[in-house]
């Protein structure tokens, strides 16, 4: 089969975007829903601990495959062709079948990022290991971006899954060996504890969640410790540009939290693909 798709490579391609589009689809039911399962888990942990009673509605059924998709508006269930990435969405003219009520432009937009996104991935990596795991990488990194711009939450449900899911690669030496991996994971959590202890030793201020610790260990553990330098400064610097910008745009002027986690994962998914051809050109034209 690999050989196959090797000599077949447009038609490797044409099956990776058809994949992606209904796994960007799922990703929007991710992006959607994940926050409020958290939500409902921690308000029932909370009213348990506090001995509150809990009703049936404190226990609803929310998970990533219950209740099946509905307009959020309506509550009607939609059916299967309405489902269908971009162009159910382009057909429907943006709006519910059922109420006509405004889609969100997101829908699409993720669907579209993960489509393209991923058939880089594959024709950057070929018929390979390696774009099993940066297709992974990818397709969570699109998630958390989405999911910490509107909630600045970065679930651990999927950080440390992306952590584990590094360390396996690892042992095959996909992007990284073994003790690179480890190290980057260890590296990557302790960079940001250790900026984010002494700045709230200064300032007395919490400037990070750990989520962006467990992001950029994951990240590390991905691509190695070597690729942890090139994340932080990419990111840094694509946050600081941004974060300026919203600020002149917005005449905010005082302190506004951002998150950081989409930052890191479009340095992150940068250093993928490119991280070495950078690090070389750097290594070339400044210390050569």
């Amino acid at each position: 089969m690999t050989t196959f798709f090797s000599h077949n490579l447009n038609l490797f391609l044409l099956i990776i975007a058809a994949l992606s589009l209904f796994v960007g689809s799922f990703l929007n039911v991710v992006i959607y829903r994940l926050p409020r399962m958290l939500q409902e888990a921690w308000n029932l942990e909370c009213r348990e601990y506090l001995g509150l009673k809990t009703s049936p509605q404190d226990k609803t059924q929310l998970n990533l495959c219950l209740p099946l998709s509905h307009c959020t508006h309506c509550k009607k269930h939609l059916k299967p062709w309405h489902n269908i990435p971009i162009i159910s969405y382009l057909i429907l003219r943006g709006k519910c079948a059922y109420c006509k009520t405004t889609i969100s432009v997101r829908y699409p937009i993720v669907e579209a990022i993960c489509c393209l996104t991923s058939v880089y991935v594959a024709w950057r990596f070929g018929v390979s290991l390696q774009t099993v795991g940066a297709l992974i990488l990818t397709w969570t990194l699109i998630a958390m971006t989405f999911i910490d711009l509107d909630h600045h939450l970065l679930p651990d449900s999927l950080t440390l899954f992306l952590l584990w899911v590094g360390l396996l690669l690892s042992l095959f030496s996909v992007f990284a060996s073994p003790q690179d991996a480890i190290l980057g994971a260890v590296a990557g959590y302790l960079v940001f504890a250790i900026t984010q202890w002494a700045f709230k030793l200064v300032t007395g201020k919490i400037g990070m969640g750990q989520g962006d610790f467990k992001m950029l260990a994951a990240l590390g553990a991905f691509l190695g410790w070597q690729m942890l330098p090139l994340i932080i400064i990419l990111a840094s610097l694509s946050g600081l540009i941004i974060g300026l910008t919203h600020m002149v745009i917005k005449h905010q002027y005082k302190s506004v939290p951002l998150p950081f986690g989409p930052y890191l994962a479009v340095a992150g998914w940068v250093s993928l693909i490119w991280g070495k051809e950078i690090l070389h050109l750097y290594w070339h034209t400044f210390l050569s």
